[in-house]
């Protein structure tokens, strides 16, 4: 079942490899396939050696329906985000570094560069540590989600997510990117001015057009 969605999620696992969102096997890829059904990485596993066969499907009480590997260890924090976020049918958990680095400086990340304010849609928050594999991680992210598309978890990672793979992937991607560019900002001493909210609505308007 689900097979091309397998796939997807597997690609997508793949690109935030590449792009060093993650090393070895951290993270996870989630996406919602259907009522109370969910596609998710397996737990421990390098992302170069899955197939889309390794892809776990899962219900909402975390029991394996389909596949041979045992899943995410963070499953029960994405299936609470799932229940309690009905627009999101995709999350991204990684450990981008630049990112979780913003996440000590700063209680939310502004929207100061256009990166951030094209994919994450708004401010990104920082939601207090919890634990790896506890659903209070999938919890804070509620709370702290606002209407932005992450939440940056203290002393963790990141949570990223969107109406689909490729909006959780911008959103996780162009995060590091911005992040990057604060950290940097700040260590330099630089004093990173706020930019005018009808500036930053026109920046979200130009977004909704953009791609082909």
């Amino acid at each position: 079942m689900f097979e091309r969605e397998k796939e997807q999620v597997l690609k997508t696992a793949l690109e935030i490899k590449r792009g060093h969102l993650v090393s070895l096997s951290g993270g996870n890829v989630s996406a919602r396939v259907g009522r109370d059904q969910y596609l998710v990485t397996p737990s421990g596993m390098s992302y170069e050696e899955m197939t889309p066969k390794d892809i776990c499907l899962i219900n909402g009480c975390c029991e394996v329906l389909e596949g041979r590997r045992k899943t995410s260890s963070d499953s029960c924090a994405l299936i609470y985000m799932f229940e309690h976020m009905p627009k999101v049918n995709a999350i991204i958990h990684t450990h981008q570094p630049w990112a979780t680095a913003a996440g000590f400086i700063t209680d939310t990340l502004p929207e100061f560069l256009v990166t951030i304010i094209d994919a994450c849609h708004n401010p990104v928050r920082v939601a207090p540590f919890t634990p790896s594999s506890a659903v209070g991680m999938g919890m804070l992210a509620v709370e702290y989600a606002g209407e932005s598309l992450a939440v940056i978890l203290k002393h963790h990672g990141v949570l990223a997510y969107g109406a689909d793979l490729e909006e959780a992937l911008y959103s996780a991607v162009y995060l590091e990117e911005s992040a990057k560019t604060f950290v940097l900002a700040k260590a330099m001493g630089a004093d990173i001015p706020p930019l005018d909210p009808a500036l930053i609505a026109q920046e979200k308007a130009g977004w909704e057009t953009y791609g082909q």
